[in-house]
């Protein structure tokens, strides 16, 4: 969960857009004081950073880092663009700027926009009730009292209402500049701007972070190769994806783990929640605002039966799509099987299909090979969280012409005028062209801040060098504050009932392996 402060921009949008270094409002204040410091998301470790050729576009040719830059500066809300034109040919590191509270310890594309992202956060506030109460149930314990928690995530308005809880501005201990939150981030960012922004974000004097919040690992992967004495001082890790999730292990098997970690990914609320009920939605809200494609007897082939590609499946199946399935695990393909879905290698349906979508979170899921196969106007996108899932370095070569045709869609034109149609250049679609549902990010948020909570007030001891599934109390208490928003009631058992099942009457309900 990130944190957008008093001066949230807004910029094009919500997607990724930063806030100031600055005290939360009196509305806001926080029940956890801590200082944290907050960087944009984007998918790739620095070890697989790569320099691309520069392709032909409408305008002319273009470097790739301009490429990016131009097409996320794009929100992936409806929204129309609220940024100063004349701003946008500055770096936002080249530019001066203080908040209102007359810092400059922050990095954003316009200071200005305040206001919009001010509103943008009240309306975030009115669906996320649950972190509402929680900040409300922990005001007198303050559970993060004394936590330095440094952070990388996508920043919406939604993050900024979690934001709230990692945050006082009351408590400027530990804090270098100001008390609150710093962020260094801005849509449009370069492959070294991203960078650059976690370094100025863990590489702070007369600060150092002891708590680390990570969406993808790339945070986790900089401050252990970059800072190592810093990483061995870290309390807790908490990583909520499946590519995050998945380094870690990798670290932990190698015996070069040597904090604790708490897998956020895992937890039921989590994967129910943001992967398969989000993706549900949000996979026709990308589709839609970028194609206006109409699904009724369209041949899609979805890459991965995981919650993500369950969610996009289920949503593609109710609009009358004809769906295939492809997978590398027998026990997910069975249940695509057992859902009416086809089970089909890429290669034996790529010829057909009108749409392609992968949801895997593995590399070169979609080659060139397969590019070459595809049918005219054939539509491209990624929901897995690793933009490399769909080989678009392959694509950027001199035969191959590329033409931007609006906002994240490119048609890549064939030497024999076949043109395929690629949607945010092989990035989250979900986050690059809609919208995610305030309500999920509430779920998700909560996960996040008990994690934290969780693993910094542990006694020492009850967390090893090692990978932790959120202890399903925890989980089971997420989902229990977000039922008041449906108006559920939950059954009580009674004493014999819990006897004969040999439960607790207040959970947990489901063992710690349940997903």
């Amino acid at each position: 969960a990130g944190a957008l402060c008093q001066d949230l921009l807004p910029g094009t949008g919500r997607g990724l857009q930063a806030a100031s270094a600055g005290a939360f409002p009196n509305s806001l204040s926080s029940a956890f004081p801590c200082t944290f410091f907050l960087c944009w998301q984007q998918i790739q470790f620095a070890d697989d950073m790569q320099e691309f050729t520069k392709f032909p576009t409408k305008t002319g040719r273009r470097s790739l880092s301009r490429s990016i830059s131009q097409s996320s500066t794009d929100s992936y809300s409806s929204a129309a663009s609220y940024t100063d034109s004349s701003d946008d040919e500055v770096s936002p590191r080249e530019k001066q700027q203080t908040n209102s509270k007359g810092s400059s310890n922050f990095c954003v594309k316009n200071i200005k926009q305040a206001e919009f992202g001010r509103r943008e956060i009240e309306i975030a506030e009115q669906d996320m009730s649950a972190l509402i109460s929680l900040r409300k149930r922990a005001q007198g314990e303050k559970p993060l009292a004394g936590a330095k928690i440094v952070g990388c995530t996508h920043i919406t308005a939604q993050t900024a209402v979690s934001g709230c809880l990692l945050g006082d501005p009351a408590d400027s201990k530990g804090a270098p500049v100001l008390p609150g939150v710093a962020v260094f981030a801005w849509k449009g960012e370069s492959e070294d701007d991203f960078w650059w922004c976690i370094d100025r974000c863990v590489n702070v004097d007369g600060w150092q972070a002891n708590m680390i919040l990570d969406d993808g690992g790339d945070l986790t992967h900089w401050v252990y190769k970059k800072y190592p004495s810093v990483f061995k001082k870290i309390r807790g890790i908490v990583e909520e994806s499946v590519t995050g999730v998945h380094r870690l292990y990798q670290l932990s098997k190698a015996g070069k783990l040597c904090v604790p970690a708490m897998n956020v990914n895992d937890s039921v609320t989590k994967q129910k929640f943001d992967n398969l009920y989000c993706c549900r939605e949000s996979i026709l809200d990308g589709l839609k605002r970028t194609t206006d494609v109409m699904f009724g007897g369209k041949q899609v082939v979805v890459c991965g039966y995981g919650e993500v590609g369950k969610g996009c499946c289920a949503a593609l199946k109710a609009l009358g799509a004809i769906v295939y399935v492809t997978e590398i695990d027998p026990i997910c393909a069975l249940q695509a099987c057992m859902d009416g879905f086809r089970v089909v290698k890429l290669s034996e349906v790529i010829r057909q299909v009108d749409v392609v979508i992968t949801c895997t979170g593995n590399k070169n899921v979609v080659t060139r090979e397969h590019l070459d196969r595809m049918k005219n106007s054939c539509i491209v996108c990624n929901m897995g969280h690793s933009n490399t899932e769909i080989d678009v370095t392959s694509l950027r070569m001199p035969e191959l012409t590329w033409e931007r045709v609006r906002s994240q869609v490119d048609h890549v034109i064939w030497p024999d005028g076949k043109r395929v149609v690629l949607l945010a250049e092989g990035r989250l679609l979900n986050l690059s062209c809609s919208t995610v549902p305030t309500f999920v990010l509430s779920i998700t948020a909560t996960t996040q801040a008990l994690a934290l909570i969780e693993l910094y007030n542990a006694p020492e001891g009850r967390y090893k060098q090692d990978v932790y599934l959120l202890p399903k109390k925890m989980d089971e208490y997420v989902a229990s504050l977000h039922l008041p928003s449906f108006d559920a009631h939950l059954t009580e058992l009674t004493d014999d009932q819990a006897k004969y099942l040999g439960l607790n009457k207040n959970g947990p309900f489901k063992p710690n392996y349940y997903r």
